[in-house]
Order: C-alpha cells, then sequence, then structure tokens
C-alpha cells in the first residue's frame, strides 16, 4: 500500500511540475525578491487524501513548545517523517521538483543533510494562540538555504502566513501580504530574505504545514551547528531528538 502511495505522489508531482509555466514563475519569484506563492501546486483532494493522514498520525510525537513573546506550536521533525510519514519524502526527493526549483531560483538545489531536523519537517498550531513572530530562515550553512511551505490542514479564519517581501531593500518599499496557506498551496522562498510570521490560531482551529529545505552548500561549521542544534532543541524539536540524532551521526 505505501509503495503505492509512494507511485500516486511521484506521479502527482510530476504532474504537477509539467504543469507550470515555469519562465513565468521564474520572473515573479525574481521580480518578488525571491519569493514565490504557488496556488493549489498540489490538488487539494490530493492532499487531504494521501498526505493529511500521515501529517495527522504522527501528531502523538509532535513537540511543542513556547517561547514567550515569540513562538507557541508543535513541531514534528524529519527524524519522525523520515519513521512515520516516508511519504513526504517522496515529494522532497522528487527528481522532477528539485529540477524544478534549480530552474527557478537559478541555483543547484541539495537536500540537507540527515541530520538536519528541519529538511523535511512539519508545523502544527493547534491550540488558541498558536503562533511565530517575524524572523528570516536564516541558512547557518556555508551556502543558501531555500524554504518551501506546502499547505496541508487550514481550518482557521486568524491563522495566517504574513510575509514582508523587501524588508531593507535598498530602492524598493516594503510591501506586506497576508497568505492563508490552503492544502495544496504552496510558498517558495529564500530564507534569508524573506521576514516573515503567523499569526495566533483562534479558538476551535487548526493549521499543518509542511516544510522543506535545500541548501546550496550543506557544509556547516562547528560552532555554527551546535548553534543551530541548540536553537532547533528549545524552538522546535526538543533537545533529545536533536541531540540523539547529532550523537548518533558523529558515531557512525
Amino acid at each position: 500500500m505505501v509503495s503505492n502511495m509512494a507511485m500516486g505522489i511521484t506521479e502527482a508531482v510530476d504532474r504537477a511540475v509539467a504543469a507550470l509555466d515555469v519562465d513565468r514563475l521564474h520572473r515573479e519569484y525574481w521580480e518578488q525578491n525571491e519569493f514565490l506563492v504557488i496556488r493549489q501546486f498540489l490538488p487539494r483532494a490530493f492532499v487531504e487524501e494521501v498526505l493529511v493522514p500521515q501529517a495527522q498520525g504522527v501528531k502523538t510525537e509532535l513537540n511543542r513548545n513556547y517561547i514567550p513573546g515569540h513562538k507557541k506550536g508543535g513541531s514534528v521533525s524529519y527524524y519522525t517523517v523520515r519513521r512515520r510519514a516516508p511519504l513526504f519524502l517522496d515529494l522532497y526527493r522528487s527528481d522532477s521538483f528539485r529540477a524544478f526549483l534549480d530552474r527557478l531560483v537559478d541555483a543547484k538545489l541539495l537536500l540537507c543533510p540527515e541530520n538536519d531536523p528541519h529538511s523535511c519537517a512539519l508545523y502544527y498550531y493547534t491550540e488558541p494562540g498558536d503562533h511565530i513572530g517575524f524572523h528570516y530562515d536564516t541558512s547557518y550553512y556555508k551556502g543558501a538555504r531555500y524554504t518551501i511551505l506546502m499547505g496541508l490542514v487550514d481550518r482557521s479564519t486568524q491563522c495566517k502566513l504574513v510575509c514582508e517581501l523587501f524588508k531593507d531593500h535598498p530602492t524598493k518599499a516594503p510591501q506586506r501580504l497576508e497568505l492563508i496557506t490552503e492544502p495544496g498551496d504552496m510558498v517558495i522562498f529564500n530564507g534569508d530574505k524573506l521576514w516573515h510570521a503567523v499569526t495566533p490560531l483562534g479558538e476551535g482551529e487548526e493549521r499543518i504545514a509542511l516544510t522543506m529545505e535545500y541548501v546550496t552548500n550543506p557544509e556547516m561549521g562547528a560552532f555554527k551547528r551546535l548553534y543551530s542544534n541548540l536553537k532547533d532543541s528549545f524552538a522546535y524539536f526538543g533537545l533529545k531528538t536533536v541531540f540523539k540524532q547529532a550523537l548518533a551521526k558523529k558515531s557512525s
């Protein structure tokens, strides 16, 4: 069953990429300072039938975190996705999808190293007030890092992805966008260029998003790796998850 579903995802992604007007999307991406929204990259019905059950199935393993004044929510790391929700990896590793991204950003993008818990992860807004404050997806790698967000569940009226394009741009005025990421919608951006946040979830609402990260250089210095692991531990996935995997990687 899983292999058949994986084949279905691969075929769905291949069809989605083939239907894109890549030249137009390329222009939009660069005109918006390396930011792009693709509505219904994957059909909503497909996402809800095939991918959402995987996301709901790992809720028991999410790590909830709270940083006063900045962040409250739940996260499931790449390690859990790899073990219990592997269908997301068929999108993350898709050859056709990665070829599209290469053309879009004018760079050769690589998968994150196996010890990066953010590489393909799930983010859950399930309790009132869940949110994240404004931030960049700063790259601690020696190259650039690109973020792809895809909506999986969006039963909310208040919880939105807020983006500020052209922040600190020398010639262009900032442009603010508030987005509802419905199932199948995709947002693509250079992590060092988009100032973004997620507004607080309302009572009785739910929002789940898939995040995928790609890099141009998978190398990272020892100090930055330690800093990145500490940040991921406290802000996202928990000390046990991050450092257990980091130590396992080092010992192997």
